[in-house]
């Protein structure tokens, strides 16, 4: 049973008149131990997922599920209680935005210390635990790549750079020690070096301790280093998911494939100084949505039948939703 369990996941906004369907029957799901990928173009309702599975929506946001779960439980019918004891234990989550995110109020290392559980701190007396606290935020943002912790960790979210906020975030989710990690984009933003080595730490705590990450960038060639499997979202509907070794061999969403032969990692045989392919047109608004597949207006390779909704078909573990994929002949 996965860890994470989404089925037709629906976001509809209230925008005062009429509701905008900014996520449509959308599909996820994240096993223990398993990293995966979630990508799209910007606008594609990424984020709006990690809010929903975090409870961090707006009352005028209203959702609708077949299946929210985690490890079996409905997270929809659970009470606000509960939903923060799993946020505060069991998942953790790393927002787009780190200087937002934060307490302006309070230093980073009393926010970092704060995040620790009270059953992860050592110690019987007050003074031992305060030193517990202490250690463990040093190791944890050293982890992360930030060297200087005394000046850091005494300085308040508006007198960083947005890199180190970025790497505060990381060691702040990391430091609770959760079952699942969920990464907006941590690596947005960083250098090269300081990127490979969160990545390497994120791919080691899910090989030593099974941490389950379902991580969500841009940045293709990061994401086919370490994760197992990816879901593909476009327009707030997902279209693609699978194995990652499958989709990069053979993708059979036309969208999928755009997004891949637009990576020039993944392109041996091209050319140097040559013109990346490109998918025309741009995505939709969400005011103005295409009926049926949301991909149509831009597809190449769209018929009349785009107009409905495709089904979501399967090949053994490899989902796709379209009435014209790339193993089939163009009619």
């Amino acid at each position: 049973m996965p860890m994470l369990d989404i089925k037709n996941l629906t976001l509809e906004i209230d925008n005062g008149t009429s509701r905008v369907k900014a996520l449509d029957k959308v599909d996820l799901t994240v096993n223990s131990g398993e990293i995966r990928a979630l990508v799209g173009e910007s606008g594609s309702g990424k984020s709006l997922i990690v809010s929903a599975i975090s409870g961090a929506l707006p009352p005028q946001f209203h959702i609708t599920a077949d299946r929210m779960s985690w490890n079996g439980e409905s997270l929809l019918s659970m009470s606000t209680e509960q939903r923060r004891e799993i946020m505060r234990r069991d998942i953790a989550v790393v927002f787009q935005n780190p200087i937002t995110a934060m307490d302006p109020s309070a230093t980073l290392g009393e926010q970092l210390e704060e995040s620790i559980p009270d059953e992860l701190v050592k110690g019987k007396w007050f003074w031992q635990r305060r030193q517990s606290r202490r250690k463990s935020a040093i190791s944890t943002v050293h982890k992360v790549g930030i060297k200087h912790h005394r000046h850091y960790l005494n300085a308040y979210p508006h007198q960083i750079p947005t890199d180190i906020g970025q790497k505060f975030m990381i060691a702040m989710a990391l430091i609770s020690q959760p079952k699942l990690l969920i990464a907006d984009d941590p690596t947005r933003g960083m250098e090269t070096t300081t990127k490979t080595q969160v990545l390497k730490l994120l791919t080691r705590l899910n090989q030593t301790r099974s941490l389950s990450i379902l991580f969500i960038s841009h940045d293709l060639l990061a994401i086919s280093s370490m994760a197992h499997t990816m879901t593909v979202l476009y327009c707030g509907q997902s279209v693609e998911s699978g194995r990652m070794k499958m989709l990069r061999k053979r993708p059979l969403h036309p969208y999928t494939k755009a997004l891949l032969d637009s990576a020039p990692s993944f392109r041996k045989d091209l050319p140097p100084k040559s013109i990346l392919p490109n998918m025309d047109g741009i995505i939709p608004s969400l005011k103005h949505v295409p009926i049926g597949c949301r991909l149509g207006p831009r597809c190449p390779r769209a018929q009349k039948d785009c107009v409905i909704t495709p089904a979501v078909r399967r090949i053994h573990d490899h989902t796709y939703s379209c009435h014209f994929p790339l193993h089939m002949e163009k009619l």
